[in-house]
């Protein structure tokens, strides 16, 4: 996260980070197909994570196969299940 991220995190209350590995959502990922799940999400040049971000007002990094998200509650949980739709194979369109 950004250095404002974490300063906000120190000074509001309702801010969570959940963090989750890519394999959690899927067991069955490997290799190529590993990679594809995370380029889902990542989306092309980043604008599906950057979509979910801004529809959820959530920050999300996406390091390796981990995936970090800051929020509050209730945001991390409706970016959470869009990125697991988006693993679990769901098209873009349907989840933003």
């Amino acid at each position: 996260f950004e250095v404002q991220d974490s300063v906000a995190l120190l000074r509001l209350d309702d801010l969570y980070i959940e963090s989750f590995q890519v394999t959690d959502v899927k067991m069955m990922l490997r290799g190529d197909h590993l990679s594809r799940a995370i380029g889902r999400v990542a989306g092309q040049d980043g604008k599906t994570r950057f979509a979910i971000e801004n529809a959820t007002r959530t920050r999300i990094v996406i390091a390796d196969s981990r995936i970090h998200m800051l929020g509050s509650y209730a945001n991390i949980r409706v970016a959470r299940n869009a990125i697991c739709d988006l693993i679990l194979g769901a098209p873009p369109g349907k989840v933003y």
